[in-house]
């Protein structure tokens, strides 16, 4: 049986449990790499794959979870140690179980957060993809993602690789993942690229897997799997310990194919003993597929929010001023590769309610082919709504694409020669829902019947090109009522005949139809009424319309899209004929105390030196910049961390900004001979090779002043403790983020007590806890990078005000 087979099939799939603890029982050193390992030690290989399957694992996993070139020894070849990993599994298996090839993160953040481009990523998986399907897997697993646009890259590697089912995984902390993104907006985003399983795997035990998954079924039509942890690690004499046994955690997971999962296994402390308690408990039930609730015609993400767009949802408005047409000044600006007035428009334009921006740069002497993915690389590091990326240039949507995480909507595939054969494909692998244009042969369909006659021709054609449904939303081709009577009355009539016939949500450039008009507000507004009755599900529009907002609040209540007129009835309690709608205020700059503090929680980085420079050339202090200014934008920004009202790439681009500023004050600040804040010596653990939570750490803490030494990746405690003394550091940071290496900690512990060093330890990292810290006499523990500052303090004796 192939698997895509058992993949429709009403039995539960049983993959495989955790692999480290068992390769440690067969030699697998501390810290030592489980692939180096796997390379010298083949039996062992094998061994832990044939003891999962005597367990009744009917999916057995590959040991290639850090098989990319980013992780691997460089003398490694991806392709042929993935080959060879999977051709181990394969032997064991035979037709007694599938392969799963597995694919962990790169370890890398992806840029502008980190140093490594979409496109490097998407290759390096792209080879371990390859080397995984030349050696026999019947299915690939990306497992452990953290970060949105990384587990992305996974399933198109594949998809570009090979036909085989894909699985993807990620983890989640608390309901978010590292980089801000929930469940919900994970599974939009993996259903658009036509991911086969979606799946949780690691960060805690059963029990917290309830919920994540419960909010992902509204939605969801595909199967899941679950693999979370043998419960939270606990240290005793010396060992990590997971104390979930197997009939516990089998117990655990009953409830699970209740909610429509599909398959179960293991993640870390699990071991063959889980997975046959697991065999046991499952061998009765049977896989029921959940029914989702909800149907959206399209749905588009950016890393941390979902938008659907649907007939059972509130229409949604589409942004249309980030357009130089009749702007020059974002014209010149945009020639010159400057977005300042592009980022104004859009903060103003979602904060007036639009839940999707539309970015078209088209201009004379603008290279669009650049100036559109710079522009989006900044929306996306600084909004979190999603984009219309909106271009006639297929190259400038290709490479804008690349710099996007989630799925954005595309503006737009016409019936031109070669667009859909060219684009269409574009959009279908990068999981982007684009806007289908009735265009064809250069005429202009006038009638409803006309233009219904090239969507379907053009739908007939995605078809053959395995583009699916969920993907198009189709353009009315709104033309002016003002030299076509009737152009009101066909668009109408394709709204209708879309939803009716097509089952597909529709689009309208809501403008056009009053061109030419005087108050051009009441026929736009008008219309959008009659639109919003016939089934139109979104519309391209100015969100500062007053009257545009008030047909859209009024239209929501009508149509049943505002229970108890719960929305409209806040917002417009106070309304008057006279005095209309009143838009929520935009914050400005002068919402905060000055420039300098938005520039610094907005994260602006390309700002932040010229609003110093003016300050200090007025005669302002520039230790009195740090203290009143930056200091507590940083503070407000780590507030709203810890209320999870931002998430990790804002934090990171506020940190950036603030770094940018510090470094243009740094040598005024040593004309005023200010004293250099306590030393902190920064360490990932001896056998441990992953560094992104403790390079924030180093980023903050600088930020707030301190002196950090950062020692890098796999330091041996020695290392640390002569560093600690060349450098008088008054406080050492410890990282680690598996198991096996957590215990370097204690270690690192002791040999400073030996060498009576006077230096205070906090450690943190995935793994750690307090309980742990406590444990082995660590003086504070941080979970993230903003308690992790705040420890700092504590531990150092430093005022927040102080450098």
């Amino acid at each position: 049986m192939q698997f895509s087979q058992f993949l429709s099939n009403s039995e539960i799939g049983i993959f495989d449990g955790a692999m480290g603890t068992l390769l440690q029982s067969k030699g697998l050193k501390p810290g030592q790499s489980p692939e180096e390992f796997g390379l010298d030690s083949r039996d062992a290989i094998m061994e832990v794959h044939t003891l999962y399957l005597e367990a009744g694992a009917g999916i057995i996993t590959t040991n290639t979870f850090g098989g990319t070139r980013c992780k691997l020894n460089p003398k490694i070849d991806p392709v042929d140690f993935n080959r060879t990993m999977a051709a181990l599994a394969r032997r064991v298996a035979g037709d007694k179980a599938f392969v799963a090839g597995s694919v962990g993160p790169t370890g890398r953040m992806l840029a502008p957060l980190g140093d490594i481009s979409f496109l490097e990523i998407l290759e390096a998986f792209k080879e371990q993809v390859r080397g995984l399907v030349q050696g026999g897997v019947d299915l690939i697993l990306g497992e452990t993602h953290l970060d949105l646009a990384e587990a992305k890259a996974v399933v198109m590697a594949a998809r570009s690789e090979s036909k085989i089912p894909v699985a993807i995984s990620m983890t989640f902390e608390k309901g978010i993942s590292l980089t801000g993104t929930s469940p919900e907006v994970f599974a939009d985003t993996m259903r658009n690229l036509g991911a086969d399983i979606i799946a949780i795997n690691c960060g805690s035990g059963p029990e917290d897997f309830v919920p994540l998954i419960r909010s992902m079924l509204p939605r969801l039509c595909t199967p899941l799997l679950i693999e979370p942890n043998a419960g939270i690690p606990e240290l005793e004499n010396g060992q990590t310990v997971f104390k979930v046994g197997p009939n516990e955690f089998a117990e655990k997971l009953k409830v699970f194919p209740e909610l429509g999962v599909k398959f179960l296994g293991g993640c870390c402390g699990t071991t063959p003993e889980h997975i046959k308690a697991l065999r046991r408990m499952a061998s009765g039930l049977e896989y029921k597929p959940a029914r989702p609730r909800e149907t959206p015609c399209v749905v588009l993400t950016s890393r941390t929010r979902s938008v659907p767009l649907g007939f059972g949802y509130p229409p949604v408005l589409i942004g249309e001023r980030i357009n130089p047409t009749g702007k020059s000044d974002l014209a010149d600006e945009l020639k010159g590769f400057c977005f300042t007035r592009a980022m104004k428009l859009a903060e103003e334009q979602s904060q007036a309610g639009a839940k999707v921006l539309d970015v078209n740069v088209g201009a004379a002497m603008v290279e669009e082919e650049k100036v559109l993915p710079a522009l989006c690389r900044e929306l996306v590091s600084r909004l979190d709504t999603p984009l219309c990326i909106d271009s006639s240039s297929i190259q400038a949507i290709y490479t804008s694409l690349l710099e996007y995480p989630g799925s954005s909507l595309v503006n737009s595939i016409s019936g031109e020669k070669d667009k859909l054969e060219l684009l269409g494909p574009v959009c279908r692998d990068f999981g982007a829902p684009f806007i289908l244009l009735p265009l064809q042969s250069g005429r202009m369909p006038r009638t409803a019947g006309e233009r219904l006659q090239i969507i379907e021709r053009l739908l007939d054609r995605a078809d053959q090109l395995n583009i699916p449904r969920r993907l198009i939303l189709v353009d009315v081709l709104i033309m002016t009522v003002s030299s076509h009577p009737q152009a009101a009355m066909e668009c109408l009539n394709t709204i209708r005949y879309c939803r009716e016939n097509l089952g597909l949500g529709t689009v309208a450039g809501l403008s056009n139809i009053s061109f030419g008009l005087p108050a051009r507000d009441l026929i736009n507004s008008g219309f959008l009424s009659m639109a919003l009755a016939h089934g139109l599900i979104s519309f391209i529009g100015d969100p500062h319309s007053a009257r545009l907002n008030e047909t859209l609040a009024a239209c929501n209540v009508l149509l049943g899209h505002d229970p108890q007129a719960g929305d409209f009835t806040r917002d417009y309690a106070g309304w008057t004929p006279a005095g209309g709608y009143s838009p929520k205020p935009l914050q400005t700059a002068g919402s905060f105390e000055s420039a300098i503090q938005e520039a610094v929680v907005k994260g602006r980085k390309d700002d932040i030196i010229s609003f110093l420079k003016q300050e200090v050339d007025s005669g302002r202090d520039p230790f009195e910049l740090v203290n009143s200014e930056m200091i507590p934008a940083i503070n407000l920004v780590g507030e709203q961390y810890e209320k999870r009202t931002l998430f990790l790439p804002q934090l990171i681009l506020s940190a950036e900004t603030m770094k940018t500023g510090f470094e243009y004050l740094h040598p005024l600040l040593q004309q005023d001979q200010q004293k250099q804040g306590p030393t902190v010596i920064m360490a990932t653990v001896e056998g441990d090779i992953h560094d992104i939570g403790k390079n924030i750490v180093c980023l903050m803490l600088r930020n707030y002043g301190f002196h950090v030494v950062d020692l890098g990746i796999d330091v041996p405690a020695g290392d640390i403790v002569i560093q600690a003394r060349k450098h008088k550091a008054s406080l050492i940071g410890l990282s680690a983020l598996m198991t096996t290496t957590m215990t370097r900690m204690e270690e690192c512990l002791e040999l400073l007590r030996r060498e009576k060093i006077d230096c205070k330890v906090m450690i943190g990292g995935a793994v750690v806890t307090r309980a742990y810290a406590d444990r082995i006499g660590a003086h504070g523990y941080a979970p993230d990078a903003v308690s992790a500052v705040k420890t700092a303090q504590k531990l150092c004796s430093l005022k927040q005000t102080a450098l």
